[in-house]
């Protein structure tokens, strides 16, 4: 069987609330900055729900085109396995951005009000 036969249609129903929350909290993200999936979640008023960021992120419309890349796992992590495709492609959208990759790891803010440190404020 091929690989693209074993993907699981798009849903066809109308986006939850939580999921437009995500992709807006996404699309808000600055070029050249990056933000965990759990930060997303809580800015998105879904505090504890980081891996409903990466199912929103993979179900998310093309047409949104989302800045997927800078979305990262905790602690600064590309989530997507090294030397894989999805690995290198967000490595290489990073680094247009000016966003150092180290061994598979850009920096995260520290801890803080989420606005504050990606807008400068609210």
């Amino acid at each position: 069987m091929a690989a693209a036969s074993r993907r699981l249609p798009r849903p066809t129903t109308a986006p939850s609330a939580a999921l437009r929350a995500i992709w807006r909290t996404v699309a808000a993200l600055p070029p050249g900055r990056v933000c965990t999936y759990g930060a997303v979640a809580a800015r998105a008023g879904l505090p504890r729900r980081a891996r409903l960021v990466g199912h929103a992120l993979k179900v998310a419309p093309r047409a949104l085109a989302l800045p997927w890349h800078r979305v990262v796992g905790a602690g600064g992590r590309i989530a997507f396995p090294a030397g894989s495709a999805a690995h290198r492609e967000q490595r290489r959208r990073l680094l247009a951005e000016g966003v150092a990759v180290v061994r598979g790891r850009v920096r995260v803010p520290a801890a803080g009000d989420l606005d504050a440190l990606l807008w400068g404020g609210r």
